[in-house]
């Protein structure tokens, strides 16, 4: 795999694929096309370059929806990134279906993208939030989910899967809690996406987002899927071209979603880009991507534990991704010094203060892992991790 990325050259121990992924050749090669000898504007243009281009642009969405195992097409909204899809069920949906008490509920491991548009909202409408509390081992808290839902809940909020502690959450369970009270589901899929098999009729969310850049594709691409009625219930939320029917000075009529939702010039490149970063994904089998990533993470756990000034973060069994602190060391230190050897990590807050609060650290080091990785990469994170020790004594 690793000879399929040209961002890996050099035997480059790239350990930040929760943040972003690398990209494939076979992207890079499909957006180069896109952006060159197949370039052309979608949904206007009446020549023929124009026209081939809009196919392919709507065989991309075809394609994300047979990815997600979506019933249609038409619910499938492309976005510049999960932080804009947030926003439009936020600001749309939220906007038009929350009111003064109505109460939101989150959890304490989640995104700022899934915590921020929810807080402004809530003060836009006078709408309250709660945060779900965690289990001992990093787990969303399920048992406390279905005790303390009410029929004030209108929209829970979760992760999927953590992007601090690899936490995988039970989908049915938080579905079922959340309909028993009428309220409707939205899962953060951006780090499920790339690694877990998608079905929204098995899963039975009401929302889903995910990332494109999480995703071994382009950066500036997302996707929102929700019920076509669910989208339909929804009115537009930015205004410009081709998200219309008929403008008029007086009066202006909106296209059906998922056009509606999909204003101006859409991101024509990278949703190619996209579609074969899918079908790369698809090739491989995210079951397969799973218990690779799973395998490489439950690996360094172990190594990490004979380093005796390291305290692991999250359950046993994560998704690829492994947080830890190291004594009297400041993270950022940790990912200069791995920087040195070859190793790049994460060290920070991950978008997530509320949980470091939580874990009771500023920040952490995050080893996350892709399909281009294997063995050499954990052991020169150990390797990496021993000379820390030894700098820092």
């Amino acid at each position: 795999m690793r000879d399929q990325f040209p961002g890996l050259a050099n035997n480059w121990h790239y350990l930040d694929t929760a943040a972003t992924a690398q990209k494939p050749q076979v992207v890079l090669d499909a957006m180069v096309r896109a952006g060159g000898t197949d370039y052309a504007t979608v949904h206007r243009g009446v020549y023929a370059r124009s026209a081939h281009m809009t196919v392919a642009f709507e065989a991309a969405r075809e394609r994300v929806a047979r990815f997600m195992g979506a019933a249609s097409a038409n619910e499938i909204v492309f976005v510049r990134g999960a932080t804009e899809g947030i926003n439009l069920v936020a600001h749309s949906w939220g906007g038009a279906h929350l009111k003064a008490g109505d109460r939101i509920m989150l959890s304490q491991l989640e995104h700022h993208s899934n915590i921020v548009p929810w807080q402004m909202v809530a003060e836009k409408v006078g709408a309250h939030i709660d945060v779900c509390p965690l289990t001992a081992d990093g787990l969303i808290d399920l048992d406390w989910l279905e005790e303390n839902l009410t029929e004030q809940h209108k929209l829970v909020a979760l992760a999927h899967v953590s992007n601090v502690l690899g936490s995988v959450l039970g989908v049915k369970r938080a579905v079922k809690a959340a309909h028993t009270v009428g309220a409707k589901l939205m899962l953060d899929g951006c780090q499920a996406a790339p690694r877990m098999r998608l079905n929204m009729a098995e899963l039975g969310c009401d929302f889903y987002v995910f990332s494109g850049h999480k995703l071994y594709g382009p950066t500036g691409v997302g996707i929102l899927w929700a019920k076509a009625e669910t989208l339909e219930s929804m009115p537009p939320w930015q205004g410009g071209g081709a998200m219309i029917d008929r403008v008029t000075f007086e009066k202006t009529s909106y296209a059906p979603a998922p056009s509606r939702f999909e204003a101006g010039t859409p991101m024509i490149i990278e949703v190619l880009g996209l579609h074969t970063a899918i079908d790369f994904v698809d090739a491989i089998g995210p079951e397969d991507i799973f218990a690779h990533e799973s395998a490489l993470a439950a690996q360094t756990r172990d190594a990490l534990r004979s380093i005796n000034s390291i305290t692991l973060f999250g359950p046993e069994k994560s998704a690829g991704i492994v947080s830890f602190s190291m004594a009297g060391v400041h993270p950022h230190d940790i990912g200069t010094i791995l920087d040195e050897e070859g190793v790049a990590i994460r060290a920070g807050h991950h978008c997530a203060q509320p949980l470091m609060d939580h874990l009771g650290v500023p920040a952490t080091a995050r080893a996350s892992f892709g399909i281009y990785n294997d063995e050499s990469d954990v052991a020169a994170l150990v390797r990496g991790l021993e000379r820390v020790k030894r700098i820092f004594g």
